[in-house]
């Protein structure tokens, strides 16, 4: 049975871990305290902890003035807003100045899907990849959160890091390996079909994978990509020239996310067809994530029939 781990609860733990280590940080929210499990801070270090109120805008300013004290900021609230109402003050306010503020974006993707179209958001990583000085992360399950949190938490630069809701897949262990700016290969059995993947939809395409080598017979290679910006372009480049099929899979907008910025990279570097498996540019309909997963075509059973079909054409 597959073990299942909050990445809020990820994130939560990390920043305990931060403030126990020495990093001077404090923690802005906007009435997301509990859900984001900032709590878990708090507990201990409740100074360095503030809600703002369903507001924010005001969170990033407030996480910006801290930041100017030379504190480590970690301002976190919902995908949809994050990346779409206080979007003007992160551009302006954090990241032109390259404050030390860090945006952890909670209900990424699918994740919020009983909520509805007002607190999914699938547009988020387009939206937010084009401000210079931004750090875009994705990591994949909890233990990829706690490791990411730790990584950045000791850097001084802005950064937005999508994370989900309820307890996800654990697909990775403490040992997880995080480089900056690099992709991960997870499966390399041979030179049929790549895959770049990113985020919780992961453990789909690991599915997906599993099942085409065993019974499809196809050899492929799978790279995470935990960083969506700055991208892997080398991974990427090397992928593409190597393999008869190149698919991206993401749990974002066709537009603008994954597959935008791998097509980025290979247009200037390594022109080739890539097959994207995405949501198609569309307001979703509410309802849980694993049933939008599946109505949206990102299940490991719709990428295996996807797979299948580029093959027979």
């Amino acid at each position: 049975m597959t073990e299942l781990k909050s990445t809020r609860l990820a994130f939560g733990e990390a920043l305990l871990e931060l403030a126990e280590n020495g990093i001077d940080i404090a923690v802005v929210a906007a009435d997301t305290s509990k859900s984001m499990e900032v709590e878990v801070l708090r507990k201990k270090y409740p100074g360095r902890c503030f809600d703002c109120g369903i507001a924010e805008q005001d969170m990033i300013m407030v996480s910006a003035g801290l930041a100017a004290t030379g504190k480590t900021v970690f301002a976190t609230s919902y995908s949809a807003f994050t990346s779409m109402r206080s979007l003007e003050q992160l551009r302006t306010f954090v990241c032109y100045p390259e404050l030390n503020v860090k945006v952890i974006a909670g209900l990424g993707g699918f994740s919020a899907g009983i909520e509805g179209v007002t607190h999914m958001a699938l547009e988020d990583i387009g939206i937010v990849r084009c401000i210079s000085n931004l750090t875009v992360l994705c990591p994949a399950d909890y233990y990829a959160v706690k490791k990411i949190i730790n990584y950045i938490g000791n850097k001084d630069m802005p950064c937005y890091v999508r994370i989900g809701r309820d307890s996800s897949p654990v697909i990775f262990d403490e040992n997880y390996k995080f480089e900056l700016g690099k992709a991960n290969m997870l499966i390399d059995t041979g030179n049929d079909l790549g895959i770049i993947t990113s985020g919780l939809i992961l453990y789909e395409a690991l599915l997906a994978s599993k099942e085409l080598m065993a019974n499809y017979g196809l050899g492929l290679k799978l790279i995470e990509m935990p960083t969506i910006k700055p991208i892997d372009e080398n991974a990427i480049v090397e992928i593409a020239g190597s393999v008869k099929k190149l698919v991206t899979v993401e749990e974002h907008s066709i537009i603008g996310g994954l597959y935008s910025s791998v097509c980025d990279v290979l247009c200037r570097r390594c022109p080739r067809e890539v097959f994207p498996i995405a949501v198609p540019d569309k307001f979703t309909e509410s309802g849980t994530p694993s049933e939008l997963i599946k109505k949206y075509g990102l299940s490991s059973e719709n990428i295996i029939n996807y797979v299948r079909n580029l093959f027979d054409k």
